[in-house]
């Protein structure tokens, strides 16, 4: 069983405290680890009237499955933001200064997502505050409009990047990265979860770009957990880091975090939603996303992360022992290194003897009652559970499930 960060998650706890503005969560408490989102609200549930199946979330927060469940609190500040008209450059202006100082970094900004994230801030190397160069974009004649690249850290999300009219500059080694630096470079791209397969790694790369004065934007989307991730890229020296909002912060799943150098987010904005003239005027995030993202921020900082860890770990212990009847189930636990760096657990059997093989148990729990949908790539050779999207009960549900299964088979 693999039991990677245990030490390190420990240890940054500790500084929870020292970090600005930290403080003024304070005297509302730690939150219960345990809590169910998916408690039926009053109104119509429309989902449900449309036919549209719904499921147990034993996969993780990807996009395509609706991210995470954003927790009441958050879901109550939206509804009475919905009630409220604002200036919307007020509000992004003073939200993204409380998440500044929370995570102490100079400037935020909530964005559509990390993608636009992704967007916002190559607009804002590229063309900056220059009214004009903002209008012309993806038009980048005359600007810098190259982006370098480690060529591992290529990904499909890197499209919200080029349409900023740039190219994508490829490298493998430190060489050819310093010697495909030009007038012509407006920034350099790290996708976090390349890094270990990527030649060039953070501290590196950071202290190329700052030799050579170009700015370095690092995706770290699925990234959160650890908690400290949200401080330590900033610190590290990245210029600007995008999140998911409603990933492991389970805020609304149409929101994410540009966080870096107060001049690049300033920048950004003016290539924002609401500048009409903007290539991100459709990344248009409005008073509810907004406010959801700045609560479901404050409420996962008080969260007593340790006691969650050891829940996720229980739930897949709660699986296994569902399991522990058959001589030829094997279970491991293991923890990504990077993105989704939470407890899953694996599950794999003879198909020869189950006589089932694990495309065949996926199928049977999507289609079951409830459906319970796995990790993404469950079927090849194994099951994948993710665990830490279920709700409390959830566990029990999924371990009696996948035990039908396969006594059935």
């Amino acid at each position: 069983m693999i039991q990677p960060f245990r030490t390190r998650r420990r240890t940054f706890f500790a500084s929870l405290a020292g970090l600005p503005g930290l403080h003024l969560l304070a005297s509302e408490g730690r939150a219960a680890p345990r809590e169910d989102a998916r408690t039926p609200a009053a109104g119509r549930d429309v989902i449900g009237e449309l036919g549209v199946r719904s499921f147990i979330n034993a996969a993780g927060t990807f996009t395509a499955l609706t991210g995470s469940l954003m927790p009441p609190e958050v879901v109550s500040a939206i509804q009475v933001a919905a009630r409220k008209y604002v200036r919307l450059e007020d509000l992004h202006n003073a939200v993204g200064a409380r998440i500044a100082e929370l995570l102490g970094c100079e400037a935020a900004l909530v964005t559509a997502g990390c993608a636009s994230a992704l967007s916002l801030a190559t607009a804002a190397c590229v063309a900056g505050d220059d009214p004009e160069r903002i209008r012309r974009l993806p038009d980048t004649q005359g600007m810098k409009d190259e982006v370098l690249v480690q060529r591992t850290h290529r990904v499909g999300y890197d499209h919200a990047i080029r349409n900023a009219g740039v190219r994508m500059i490829e490298v493998e080694t430190r060489e050819e990265l310093e010697r495909a630096i030009s007038d012509r470079t407006a920034m350099m791209f790290f996708f976090n979860a390349a890094d270990p397969r990527g030649q060039i790694h953070r501290e590196e790369f950071i202290e190329i770009g700052k030799s050579h004065g170009i700015p370095t934007l690092l995706d770290a989307a699925a990234d959160v957990p650890p908690v400290d991730n949200l401080w330590k890229y900033t610190k590290m020296g990245f210029d600007l880091v995008g999140f998911s909002g409603g990933k492991g912060l389970r805020g609304p799943q149409s929101s994410g975090l540009l966080l870096g150098r107060k001049d690049l987010i300033e920048a950004a904005k003016l290539n924002n939603s609401p500048n009409s003239d903007s290539l991100c005027r459709t990344n248009k995030v409005n008073k509810e996303e907004i406010v959801g993202m700045l609560v479901a921020l404050e409420r996962y900082l008080q969260l007593d992360h340790d006691a969650i860890w050891k829940e996720w770990e229980g739930r897949c212990h709660r699986i296994i022992e569902a399991l522990s009847e058959f001589d030829d189930v094997q279970t491991e636990i293991y923890v990504p290194e990077i993105a989704n760096a939470v407890p899953h657990l694996r599950i794999r059997w003879d198909s020869e003897k189950r006589g089932i093989r694990p495309s065949e148990a996926v199928e049977k729990l999507r289609n079951g009652d409830p459906s319970i949908e796995p990790s993404p790539g469950s079927g090849r050779r194994d099951v994948v559970i993710g665990v830490w999207m279920m709700e409390p009960g959830d566990d029990a549900i999924v371990g009696d499930r996948l035990r039908e299964i396969l006594a059935g088979a």
